[in-house]
Formats: C-alpha cells, structure tokens, sequence
C-alpha cells in the first residue's frame, strides 16, 4: 500500500531512492559516491547522475563543513552566539526587502528569518566578542531608524545543533 507521499512525490520528481539519497547526504555529505551507491544498493554512475541532478534542481542548496562553535571559541578567545529578535517601525515590502538585504550582507548574521506573529526578524548572530556584538548592532541596528524594538538573547549553551530536514522516509 503506497502512502499518499510517495504518490504525490513532491510533484513527480522525488522517489524513494532520492529520498534515502537527501537522508544519507543530510547526515554525512563526504561520504564516497561508491559507499553512498553501496548504501542505496544502485551502481556509482547511477548515484552520481542522482546527485548532480538533485544539485542542479535545487534540492541540495550546497554542501559545507560544519565547524564546532565550541572549538572555534575555543581556539579565537572568545564566541558570542545571540539571537536577536528585531521589530521594524514600519513593515511595507521594501522596508522589510531593505533590511533583509542589509541583514544577510553582515558576516556576522548566520540566519536571518523574517517571522510573524511577534518581531518581524529573528537573526542569529556569531561574533568574536562583546565589543564586536556592539559595533555589529550600531552598524546594522541603531543607524537604520525604520528599527523600532531589538531584543537579543545571549547563548549561555547549545543543547542541539542540527541543519538535517526530515524526509518521509524508513532508511534500512
């Protein structure tokens, strides 16, 4: 019996084996392209054709090395993680557009999410230190005066960290 997923397949161009393909890649994206074909039980030129389709479609945005914050803290001196939740004065399409741009233009800025109900942003934001947090927010948040409220909460501990999207699917 087929669940309604795998008849739908995200408009026809998804199945199970691009599903268990994004699941393994999600979990490990240096992983061979032959132990990934081994593990879907699929040749290697197969696999690979999946991948670079999946890429060139936009199912997988990029792959990168996760680095420990911990450890870059570590290593560095010092790590502020905040997680700024922004309101603007006003929320027409181009004032929300401008500050979004300015937002994802800061190094600093790791994830920029416009949200509603509430603030009309939430950044999070990786800095070296104090005086860093503070020139990042005159630079991005007290010269832009369409910024009526910021609140930023300061990371004391990472309970969970994770990028991984969960698929509809059972892996073996």
């Amino acid at each position: 019996m087929s669940t309604s997923f795998e008849a739908n397949t995200l408009s026809g161009s998804l199945d199970a084996i691009d599903l268990q393909l994004l699941a393994i890649l999600q979990a490990n994206a240096s992983i061979s392209n032959i132990a990934l074909a081994d593990k879907l039980h699929i040749s290697a030129p197969t696999c690979l054709r999946r991948t670079k389709r999946l890429q060139q479609e936009g199912w997988i945005e990029k792959q990168v090395a996760i680095l420990s914050s911990d450890k870059m803290g570590r290593f560095m001196g010092h790590s502020v993680t905040a997680l700024i939740e922004v309101s603007l004065d006003k929320q027409g399409e181009e004032l929300l557009q401008a500050f979004e741009t300015r937002a994802v233009q800061e190094a600093a800025v790791q994830q920029c999410w416009r949200v509603s109900p509430g603030p009309d942003f939430m950044l999070v934001v990786q800095v070296p230190d104090m005086p860093a947090y503070l020139a990042f927010t005159q630079r991005l948040l007290t010269q832009d005066a369409n910024v009526r409220n910021v609140k930023a909460f300061f990371s004391v501990k990472r309970a969970k960290f994770g990028t991984e999207i969960p698929l509809p699917i059972a892996m073996p």
